[in-house]
């Protein structure tokens, strides 16, 4: 029986292997998991230190800009181990950690200890999710990898939204301490199932012959050829695009406590109205999976971009609920593009799908740090004007417009 490296050396060197429509299936799985385990834990985190340790809006954007520092740094040592040692063995080892620290979490009540279970599982998811883009995508030709990032995008999404949308009342009703319990068991199911699928990972490898999952109608539609400098200038536009959309969303998400409490919500109602945006996001992904007109187009990107800042700015000074709900949708249909643009383009371009997944995740874990940063910055030089923090990230948006448009039409 081959290792793990061997056979990942294999499926990322020959266009002509791929993995079973068995082992997909399982990937896809252990995908929707992740989303579920992940979204659970780090948007509610915010909430926990808000009403265990009296966590204020500065100490809050504070953390989410650690943790989105960590993370990025995380992403590309994560996918490298997973390009050099295996796809399987990396996930192991962050559901492993991701469990452990969640179960030590679940037993204490101490601010260091959660600050350090929080950590642990930062670095350990940064291990999860470059290898699972890597193994939806090995092996696939380009009539199809269309169809896999689409299948990818919709799941992980979708139970991300239902995760951030239930989380609220799942603290609710169990306490503070379901946090921890709950995403730490959907850890452990994951390791278990790794482990379960690893060995048909390793035996089916099968010719490429059109089948497997996706290879339906929208699958097959045929995507045009680019020049491999085209194609590498719309990867560098989207790796720029994608880390300004998650700073817009992680300073929406550490804010959500201060913005459920302006708006006289709970945190069961607050999971509700926060979450809309999350559900539009799979729309617009389910769109732009079925429609592939977009691609390498640039319009659409800065399209999005544009209607993602004004969406943004209104989300964080939404008067009234009717307003925040009307925001959301535009900015979950803007970020949908912007984030499908990253990832397809990262596993279209070039054959090191773990190394690339690991820059589109720390893309991600960049944005994550800077928008909160930014925000907390402002805070702190300027606190009796809190709108200060998001008028400063609206205008470290408009300096990734500008690179943006610099990119495009630099020769």
């Amino acid at each position: 029986m081959i290792t793990d490296r061997r056979q990942d050396f294999k499926s990322s060197t020959t266009r002509h292997i791929m993995y079973s429509t068995r082992v997909k299936a399982g990937v896809f799985l252990l995908e929707a998991l992740n989303a579920l385990s992940t979204t659970c834990f780090f948007y509610y985190i915010y909430f926990f230190t808000q009403s265990k340790y009296g966590f204020d809006k500065f100490q809050n954007l504070l953390l989410a800009a650690g943790l989105g520092l960590i993370y990025a740094i995380g992403s590309v040592l994560g996918g490298r181990f997973a390009q050099r040692r295996g796809y399987f063995r990396t996930l192991k080892t962050g559901f492993a950690g991701m469990a452990a620290a969640l179960g030590v979490g679940s037993q204490f009540d101490n601010l260091s200890v959660h600050l350090a279970v929080t950590v642990i599982c930062n670095v350990a998811m940064s291990l999860t999710w470059p290898a699972l883009e890597a193994l939806i995508s090995e092996g696939e030709p380009r009539s199809r990898l269309q169809n896999m990032v689409g299948i990818y995008n919709v799941v992980w999404s979708l139970c991300g939204a239902l995760a951030y949308m239930t989380g609220g009342g799942m603290i609710e009703s169990w306490g503070l301490r379901s946090l921890f319990v709950v995403p730490g068991l959907i850890c452990l199911v994951q390791l278990i199932l790794a482990f379960w699928i690893e060995p048909s990972a390793r035996a089916a490898e099968l010719p490429d012959e059109g089948g497997g999952i996706g290879s339906g109608e929208a699958g097959e539609q045929p995507l045009p050829s680019h020049s491999p400098a085209h194609s590498k200038k719309f990867l560098r536009m989207a790796w720029l695009a994608n880390p300004f959309a998650y700073l817009t969303i992680n300073t929406v998400v550490a804010v959500s406590p201060n913005l459920a409490w302006a708006l006289h919500l709970s945190p069961r109602q607050a999971g509700y109205f926060c979450s809309i945006w999350m559900f539009t996001r799979t729309a617009a992904f389910v769109l732009f999976w079925l429609w592939p007109g977009w691609h390498y187009r640039f319009r659409w990107l800065l399209n999005s971009y544009l209607g993602m800042i004004l969406c943004f700015l209104t989300i964080l000074l939404a008067p009234n609920l009717q307003v925040l709900v009307l925001s959301q949708i535009g900015f979950g249909l803007c970020l949908g593009l912007i984030y499908y643009s990253s990832l397809f383009y990262s596993m279209d371009v070039g054959e090191t799908k773990g190394e690339h997944g690991g820059i589109h995740e720390a893309a991600i874990g960049v944005g994550s740090c800077a928008g909160p940063a930014i925000g907390a910055a402002a805070l702190y030089f300027s606190p009796a004007h809190a709108d200060n923090s998001t008028f400063a990230v609206g205008a470290l948006l408009l300096l990734g417009l500008g690179g943006l448009v610099r990119l495009h039409f630099r020769k």
